[in-house]
């Protein structure tokens, strides 16, 4: 995918030789490429004087690296301007179009230029498209100089890239443009173009949130607008009319995902219903799977609130099968409104905090027997191993409770569960108590 500022040469890719002047019309994105990087809008957290990319340029030391951030950023635009800075040829590749011959002979052109004195700077666009062996495949020319890579991904390099490729790379993370950002850009584009868009100062905001932080989105749809030739300033009913919202930006399977269900989890957690309510709107209107979020929310309920409020699951199951005999857009009001429920419980994750400690000491105690007193002897042999020998039934014992041990020989008693004082879970900590207690009276 080409960035905000490409021009492509002849090969599919980009290079910073031979590209010659054309009559051709020119796309206002094009028009307005940096010609430095402190022309570049937006990024001051990597480009600034005492930022990783400022100080790697004045200290004269490039390292490779991987941009990681959303599009139409200036990932590209960047790339191509550090080359200009350092005096290295610049070659633009795309992981989707590019295979292992391409590759190849990128490579072996990279090595001829650097021996007659000449480094390459490769920009590698959605890198994380590449698969392990092809991204391994950078490693050796990346250790020995012949290219200084850069790679471009919207995709958590975590996940996506070999950790060897991270090793040897430094990550920045680009930024969505603020409204700031897309304000200046606009009025770079009214200066380019010699008059100012036609809108109102409502309808000029509607255009800068339409782009959603995309640059390269709000030039294109700058063209647009003055494309109009309308008289007067249009309003934001005008411009809604003329023009689409931007989807916004949501892949079901990557970043965007998770990063908006653990924005929805944490407000729940936080017992803000409104923050809430809101990312679990981003997600219906990304396309989420509302089924999913049933899902999510349940374990919420699980987690986060647990015996604090034992109602909290029984809501989340009824408002699932309430969307279930729904659907949408009906169902997701129910929803909207276990969320809400959740939001506004009482939190504790005392039982989940047992439940994973009691997991630990499972897997630590391997195969250790039960006591043989909590053992049912149906045969003559058990009873002569001692099974159920001194056991005391808890009904027969005074107030039903015998105090009698359930773990295991060799394990020492553990507390697990530790009840907070919160909701309905105050009453099982009076209840832990009581029995504790009465357990040591009669040990």
């Amino acid at each position: 995918m080409a960035d905000l500022f490409d021009i492509p040469n002849s090969g599919g890719g980009t290079t910073n030789e031979g590209a010659g002047e054309s009559n051709a019309p020119r796309p206002l994105a094009d028009r307005l490429r940096p010609k430095s990087l402190g022309e570049v809008i937006g990024q001051e957290q990597v480009l600034g004087p005492e930022a990783p990319l400022g100080v790697m340029l004045s200290s004269g030391s490039l390292s490779s690296l991987v941009f990681w951030g959303p599009p139409g950023v200036g990932k590209t635009t960047i790339a191509r301007l550090l080359a200009d800075e350092t005096d290295l040829h610049f070659v633009q590749i795309s992981a989707i179009f590019t295979g292992v011959p391409e590759l190849r002979k990128v490579f072996e052109a990279a090595k001829v230029r650097r021996a007659n004195g000449k480094g390459t700077l490769l920009f590698v666009d959605e890198i994380h498209r590449f698969n392990k062996a092809q991204q391994d495949g950078f490693l050796p020319f990346m250790e020995d100089g012949t290219i200084l890579l850069v790679g471009a991904t919207t995709e958590n390099p975590s996940f996506e890239l070999n950790a060897a490729v991270i090793s040897r790379s430094q990550v920045l993370v680009l930024q969505r443009l603020s409204l700031a950002d897309l304000e200046r850009l606009a009025q770079r584009s009214e200066k380019e173009l010699g008059r100012a868009l036609p809108l109102d100062g409502p309808a000029r905001e509607a255009l800068l949130e339409m782009a959603d932080g995309d640059g390269r989105a709000l030039l294109n749809l700058i063209e647009q607008v003055m494309a109009w030739r309308v008289e007067g300033k249009l309003d934001t009913d005008a411009l809604s009319t003329r023009l689409m919202r931007r989807a916004a930006k949501y892949d079901k399977s990557g970043d965007e995902h998770y990063n908006l269900i653990s924005a929805l989890h944490k407000s729940v957690r936080g017992s803000d219903p409104d923050a809430a309510l809101y990312w679990y709107a981003r997600m219906l209107e990304g396309g989420e799977d509302p089924r999913f979020l049933a899902r999510r929310i349940t374990r919420m309920a699980c987690e986060d609130i647990a015996l604090a409020d034992p109602q909290a699951q029984g809501v989340c199951l009824d408002a699932w099968e309430t969307y279930e005999r729904l659907g949408s857009p009906e169902g997701e009001l129910a929803l909207a409104q276990a969320v809400i429920y959740l939001a506004l419980a009482p939190k504790t994750n005392a039982g989940y905090m047992a439940y994973k400690a009691a997991r630990r000491l499972a897997k630590k105690t391997g195969s250790e027997p039960p006591p043989k007193h909590i053992l049912n002897a149906p045969t003559r042999l058990m009873e002569e191993q001692g099974y159920g020998d001194g056991y005391e039934y808890d009904h027969n014992a005074e107030g039903g409770f015998s105090g009698q041990n359930y773990f295991p020989d060799g394990v020492k008693r553990p507390v697990l569960y530790s009840p907070v004082e919160r909701g309905f879970e105050r009453e099982l900590k009076r209840r832990l108590d009581y029995f504790t207690n009465q357990r040591l009276k009669k040990q």
